[in-house]
């Protein structure tokens, strides 16, 4: 069924956005990242304490890609 659409403001996209006006079968976003953290790195919340003597993070990627997207 055809869909009728008004008057559309777009202000942004990232590029792992998906925008789409009307009818769609399926719609199919990709994206990949990869993140390194040493420890706690991702702590959240409040009061929280953490010691840590020395923390490093070693990073070794020989094949540069893991996910490819094409």
């Amino acid at each position: 069924m055809p869909a009728k659409v008004g008057a559309v403001k777009v202000n942004t996209l990232d590029n792992a956005s998906v925008f789409n006006i009307g009818d769609v079968y399926s719609m199919c976003p990709e994206s990949a990242a990869k993140t390194y953290a040493g420890g706690g790195s991702f702590i959240t919340g409040d009061g929280t304490r953490l010691r840590l003597g020395q923390s490093m993070t070693y990073v070794s990627d020989k094949d540069k890609a893991d996910q490819n997207i094409t």
